[in-house]
């Protein structure tokens, strides 16, 4: 029988051959690699018995979809160890999760941490047996009949609520068998690297009225040099822990009185406003008009725009002289009225219009983390109205808009698009329209991304941007969104060139994403070492003596002229003391005047993460910081 591979060959094989067959006979090297296959784009296990026509594509540890398939197994592993060593527990589920897996188990008695040592000694001999893990399926009453066999409640009652068309599988690993619909690696013994991390609390299928189950956590890797990068990584990033220098360096506040209200004090606002004036500057450059629309809006707006039946729960709700209203959980609506303020022309389209506008969503206790995740929130919203014609143009600009700004911040990322969900709303000649729109302008652009299928919003395609720190962590942030039916939701329309009355295309965008989610993540990129343009103290000026204040004010009033931010410590401790004190705020630059610089007109220059200390002239380095702070350099 023909197999066709991924690069358009085709692979001649006898009739009942296996994925594992097929990769054998493309190559030694590939077959001893392989974790699993992708036949006609739906991925499985090597085991996969092949038909003619299919088309194959070989899967290993190289490939997002083969780390998955290794992390899912390390799941089972330790499902298997746990009952190993625990027989009466009760298994749950086990899923994969970035970086790693959990699972969660019903126990007798409580387990802690201190119990992972031999749960992770007997992963390591399940692995070292190597044992064939084989798949095998069964009608829903067999399976039920099994499970209930095992005593496996939470299985039966996962088995009962599958739709009834369902393959119901199963995977046997020696005398372990568990539920589950893979795929998995072929062996146990293809495990090389985990490590089992943390123990939580986790309440049966997420609702708080069932039973709460342990759940384990570990991360696995394809190497064990892989596994120790990352733990060095999650050291790294303790020390750049947003909260803790927000706190150190008195940007921002969580405070008991106002839980997921963050309070920014003024070197956060410092950072906040440079952020958003960067943004204006930038976007007026780019024929953008910016609005601002009220916090609190009517009910009937909510019911219009789908969040009053689908969003109520996370929007915090009060009545204005008896009528229903909602504090925004998002811009878009009140952008759709401002459109429909006065009618527009073809003539008049494209129209760019954004927004920095504040937000609340009610987020639960236990989810709020700093900046990354609060209950009220800046979003730097842009909706731009256009012509069908117009959107391969617009989204070209928008993507380069966005690619500007991250490097400005010294971040490399990744693309995504995402295509229609199963869950969607429009045509297909939509959908299709823009989706291809997306593709053309990514292509003409000549930006490398990645297909996303069936992740995009229900009411049009998107593209990610996935942003990468400087140690490696990746952040999702900016977003482009096509939507064909918050118009027709509003009735949006425009006059066409043949008179008569069309609804406009909607692009959603955000660059940010949240300006406090951002200031976050910048926190954590630069460990609190700002570049001068975003630095709330750029230059720290520190007197020797009493004598030379004079002259260090007349140093900060040229700063300040300059634009500049700057301090001046004219406190009487010793000079070294002072500049410990100003290192630790992080600041770019601490100068140090004393007799000798008041009688050159000089001063002594401590630039921050550079060990040798230079002379200069007041004036020269008034122009040098001016200059650097004007061209938003980073270093």
């Amino acid at each position: 029988m023909k197999i066709f591979l991924r690069n358009g060959d085709q692979l001649v094989l006898d009739g009942g051959a296996r994925c594992s067959d097929a990769a054998s006979a493309i190559s030694e090297g590939l077959a001893r690699n392989a974790v699993a296959a992708k036949v006609n784009g739906k991925l499985c296990d090597l085991s996969h018995e092949l038909k003619e026509g299919d088309k194959l594509e070989i899967v290993t540890l190289k490939d997002k979809e083969g780390l998955e398939v290794y992390r899912h197994t390390c799941a089972h592993v330790l499902a298997q160890a746990v009952k190993n060593i625990f027989p009466t527990c009760k298994l749950a589920i086990g899923p994969v999760i970035e970086n790693g897996f959990y699972y969660d188990f019903d126990f007798n008695t409580p387990i802690t941490q201190d119990d992972f040592e031999k749960i992770e000694a007997e992963m390591h001999k399940i692995i070292k047996a190597d044992t064939p893990i084989a798949r095998f399926e069964l009608p829903r009453k067999e399976a039920v009949e099994l499970m209930s066999k095992y005593k496996e409640k939470y299985k039966v009652e996962l088995i009962n609520d599958l739709p009834d068309d369902s393959v119901i599988s199963f995977y046997k690993q020696g005398a372990f068998t568990d539920l589950c619909r893979g795929p998995h690696l072929p062996s146990t013994g293809k495990i090389k690297a985990f490590k089992l991390t943390s123990i939580a609390g986790a309440y049966w299928r997420g609702n708080e009225k069932n039973k709460m189950l342990t759940r384990i956590y570990g991360v696995a890797f394809a190497k064990k040099d892989e596994m120790q990068a990352y733990f060095d990584m999650l050291e790294e990033a303790k020390k750049r822990d947003h909260i803790k220098l927000g706190k150190e360096l008195k940007l921002f506040a969580l405070l008991n009185e106002g839980k997921g209200f963050p309070f920014f004090l003024p070197n956060g606002m410092v950072l906040k406003n440079t952020l958003t004036n960067y943004w204006r500057e930038l976007h007026r450059k780019e024929g953008y008009v910016e609005i601002q629309t009220p916090i609190i809006l009517t009910r009937s707006l909510w019911e219009t725009s789908g969040h009053w039946d689908h969003y109520k729960e996370n929007m915090y709700t009060t009545k204005i002289d008896g009528e229903d209203c909602a504090i925004k959980p998002m811009n878009c609506p009140g952008g759709m009225l401002v459109y429909k303020l006065q009618p527009h022309s073809y003539k008049d389209l494209p129209i760019r219009m954004g927004e920095m506008g504040l937000v609340h969503r009610h987020e639960k206790s236990g989810q709020l983390h700093g900046l990354f995740r609060v209950r009220c929130f800046t979003q730097d919203d842009a909706h731009i109205f256009m012509l069908p014609e117009q959107i391969t143009d617009e989204i070209k600009g928008v993507v380069r808009l966005t690619d500007q700004i991250y490097k400005q911040f010294g971040f490399k990322y990744k693309v995504e698009l995402s295509t229609r969900p199963e869950n969607s709303m429009g045509t297909e000649a939509e959908w299709n329209m823009a989706t291809d729109a997306l593709k053309k302008a990514l292509d003409e652009l000549g930006f490398e991304y990645e297909i996303n299928e069936g992740d995009g919003a229900f009411y049009g395609p998107k593209i990610d941007f996935h942003l990468q720190d400087s140690i490696g962590r990746t952040w999702q942030c900016g977003t482009i969104q096509l939507d064909f039916q918050m118009p027709q939701r509003f009735e949006l329309e425009y006059v066409g060139e043949d008179g008569e009355k069309h609804r406009p295309i909607m692009i959603h965008r955000a660059i940010f994403g949240s300006i406090e989610r951002f200031i976050g993540i910048l926190i954590e990129h630069f460990a609190g070492k700002f570049p001068v343009w975003l630095a709330p103290v750029q230059v720290k000026v520190l007197p020797i003596t009493d004598r030379t204040k004079d002259y260090a004010d007349s140093v900060c009033e040229k700063l300040r002229a300059s634009g500049l931010r700057v301090e001046m410590d004219g406190r009487n401790e010793k000079i070294g003391y002072k500049i410990r004190e100003a290192k630790l705020e992080k600041v770019p630059y601490v100068i140090v005047v004393g007799d000798a610089e008041e009688r050159d007109g000089t001063v002594n220059v401590n630039k921050r993460g550079v060990e040798e200390k230079t002379t200069m002239g007041a004036d020269e380095f008034v122009e040098m910081v001016a200059k650097q702070d004007r061209d938003r350099v980073i270093f």
